[in-house]
């Protein structure tokens, strides 16, 4: 009776203690928890912070060798009202980008940032430049003058210098090894606000503007606006991958479709601008368009794809090593000519006097030629690209010329005579209404012959207003007159 009559009390005893217990058991895993789920790890956190830091790292090393490139000079005016103007240039500022490409101060830019220059500036970044609050804000810039090494108007690409001491270059990236879908990012001014970057993809590794264009472009989506010209594209690695140069856009910002020089042709151009301050554009005397299934049907070609002959040159090598209007090609130098590109990049890597070896389909031949390799004439674009546009400026005729020396007249084969002035384009606020062309050869004035600048501005200023004007002008191979009233001195 004794156990049994006491057995309830004993239970609820223990079972209180019990609670008590678990209670305090609760407490204690319920104070503990929020620092236990703290402390344990979470993967996709872990994974965007290792993204962030990584992308920090890149601008780190990209952003000091990235500059804004400030340019004041002439360029083409917008299309006026009656026609277009491209022709006739005004005074303008320009805000562009660019990327030290050699310690010793070589700059890579974009040939239109940098045309019409009468004065090159760049604005190098603080040595701080990786993106932190304090050096976003800092107002301490460093603008050193520069100074045009070479020109590359065709493929859109310039090579200035500085002297600023040693500074960080970036390198150039394999050109084949970009691949559709890879992260890269786009650094440079955009809208003249320096240090920016922006993140995509590559788009499309190899982009043609035009079936017949020589020239291929890296598509990327990440936004590129205007100043953005002439900056980097870079890879993960921050290497160069491509030189933003442009976009396709109806509102004139950015809408995804950006478009890079690949690093291949940049390397080349670099080296053969500080070089030769021009491209080397090797040649054996054809012309060449991408073959269509269509133009293949028309012309009975041997194959639907590829490169054909379009012209060959009266008196070139390729005339003389029997090459016909009409082949196809079929490999340049062991390589397969499937593409217009390829074929046309083989020859900026080829040096006058080599031997080209051209694999060629004929109807059902295949025939081989081997082509010597000659450099043409450096044509008129080359030659005005020397004018500077302050020294070499004509107000009253409103032109900019190129005084013809021994080493002007060596380039222009087809002159009459070796002097004269080359019009190198037309500029705004001209005191009289002339029909001067650019490539026009200014000879003589009232029939005394201008050799130089400085007599042509002195004959135009010592004519009293009203004075009848008679130039005699060389174009296209022919001689004329061009008469005008001089209303102003």
């Amino acid at each position: 009776m004794f156990e049994s009559s006491n057995h309830p009390v004993i239970s609820r005893r223990a079972t209180l203690r019990l609670l008590g217990a678990l209670c305090s058991c609760a407490v204690v895993l319920l104070a503990h928890l929020p620092a236990a789920r703290a402390q344990s790890p979470d993967h996709s956190t872990e994974a965007l912070r290792k993204l962030n830091e990584s992308v920090a790292a890149l601008i780190k090393k990209v952003s000091p060798s990235v500059v804004q490139i400030l340019v004041t000079g002439y360029g083409p005016l917008e299309e006026g009202e009656h026609g277009s103007t491209a022709s006739v240039i005004g005074r303008q500022r320009a805000i562009g980008s660019g990327f030290v490409i050699d310690p010793s101060g070589y700059i890579v830019t974009n040939a239109h940032v940098v045309n019409g220059a009468q004065r090159v500036q760049v604005v190098l970044p603080p040595a701080d430049a990786e993106g932190t609050l304090e050096a976003a804000l800092s107002t301490r810039t460093t603008v050193v003058p520069a100074r045009i090494i070479g020109v590359a108007r065709e493929i859109d690409l310039a090579v200035i210098k500085i002297d600023a001491g040693k500074l960080p270059a970036l390198a150039l990236g394999l050109y084949r090894k970009v691949g559709q879908g890879e992260i890269v990012f786009a650094f440079g001014s955009p809208e003249g606000l320096r240090n920016t970057v922006t993140m995509g993809v590559v788009s499309a590794v190899a982009r043609q503007t035009e079936q017949d264009s020589p020239l291929v472009y890296i598509q990327t989506d990440a936004p590129i606006n205007p100043g953005n010209s002439g900056g980097p594209l870079v890879n993960v690695n921050g290497e160069v991958v491509g030189v933003n140069t442009f976009i396709l856009s109806q509102s004139g910002g950015n809408e995804g479709l950006g478009f890079a020089i690949p690093s291949n042709v940049v390397g080349v151009a670099f080296r053969q601008l500080r070089q030769f301050g021009h491209l080397h554009r090797a040649e054996i005397g054809i012309g060449i368009q991408t073959v269509t299934p269509n133009l293949a049907a028309a012309l009975s070609l041997p194959r639907t794809y590829g490169v054909v002959v379009s012209d060959v040159l009266p008196g070139s090598p390729a005339e003389a090593a029997g090459v016909q209007i009409g082949d196809v090609l079929a490999a340049v130098d062991g390589r397969d000519a499937d593409n217009l590109p390829r074929v046309a990049f083989h020859f900026y890597s080829v040096e006058t006097g080599d031997k080209v070896h051209l694999d060629i389909l004929r109807g059902k031949e295949r025939l081989a030629f081997d082509v010597p390799v000659m450099e043409p004439p450096r044509d008129m674009d080359q030659i005005t690209a020397l004018a500077d546009p302050e020294r070499n400026l004509v107000p009253a005729l409103g032109i900019l010329g190129v005084e013809i020396d021994k080493k002007i007249a060596a380039m222009v084969t087809d002159l009459r005579d070796p002097f004269g002035i080359i019009v190198a384009a037309r500029s705004a606020g001209a005191g009289v209404e002339v029909s001067l062309n650019a490539g026009d050869v200014i000879r003589t004035l009232n029939g005394r012959p201008m050799t130089t600048l400085d007599r042509l501005r002195a004959a135009l200023k010592a004519l009293p207003p009203g004075t009848p004007v008679a130039l005699q002008v060389q174009r296209d191979q022919k001689l004329l007159f061009l008469s005008f009233t001089l209303d102003q001195p």
